[in-house]
């Protein structure tokens, strides 16, 4: 069972005070980019995976999707989303990514915002998203960049000129990561972008597009705190198309 951190306490508060769980899409900075990989909307019957408060499910709704599920492990994720949420077209489900249970051919499109890098075994988890997909339906999701998961302790480093400098620790030994991020012992799975596109293509699924993270001049500006993003990538972005 994938490790269940939404619903610790202490990890929630701190995740429900992030921007992206108080401002929504556009509180995250990856999102501009992840649009641009999104098909229309227009009558998909789409599903979103680790949906956590709900907001890509309404924007969907809002933007034409005839219906959305959202999945997600955590209760605390879930009541939230059903709580910011009035549109019976939007179904909510407790759901654990490592046992995904989907119908055959029920959707158009699979996203998934930062979930992935949850989920022990990524293989199998990909060959049922395949199977629930329609022939030429879309997955696209995102995932925290593994340069950037790699480092067993982050820290900046500075070259000799004084710039930070970003250390790879580990990069190619692929495996869980323990990590204190809003809560102690959070455990993210490493692999390297060649593993993940590669469990991809083995699950039957074409590559479409591949983005790695990194903000704009005009995201920088509104957000100069995002000038760190651009030593290293945050987030691997990936669509894919099932034939």
């Amino acid at each position: 069972m994938t490790q269940n951190a939404y619903d610790d306490p202490q990890f929630f508060e701190g995740y429900s005070r992030l921007g992206r769980s108080v401002e929504g899409l556009a509180g995250a900075a990856e999102w501009p980019a992840l649009l641009a990989m999104l098909p229309p909307m227009r009558d998909l019957k789409v599903v979103d995976l680790g949906c956590g408060f709900g907001w890509f499910c309404r924007w969907a709704r809002e933007q034409g999707a005839a219906s959305v599920l959202g999945l997600d492990l955590s209760e605390n994720m879930l009541a939230r989303a059903r709580a910011m949420t009035a549109d019976a077209a939007i179904a909510y489900a407790r759901a654990d990514l490592e046992r995904l249970d989907l119908p055959e051919g029920a959707f158009d499109l699979a996203y998934s915002s930062l979930a992935f890098h949850y989920v022990e075994d990524l293989a199998e988890l990909l060959r049922r998203v395949h199977r629930a997909l329609r022939p030429g339906g879309r997955l696209v999701f995102s995932i925290e960049h593994p340069i950037y998961m790699a480092p067993a302790a982050p820290s900046w480093a500075v070259d000799g000129e004084g710039r930070k400098t970003w250390p790879v620790d580990g990069y190619s030994r692929e495996g869980p990561r323990v990590t204190d991020w809003l809560a102690k012992g959070v455990v993210k799975h490493h692999r390297t972008i060649g593993t993940t596109l590669n469990l991809l293509i083995r699950a039957g699924f074409t590559l479409a597009h591949i983005e790695e993270f990194s903000p704009t001049e005009a995201q920088i500006a509104a957000k100069p705190e995002l000038a760190e993003e651009r030593e290293r990538p945050m987030f691997l972005m990936v669509a894919a198309r099932r034939g």
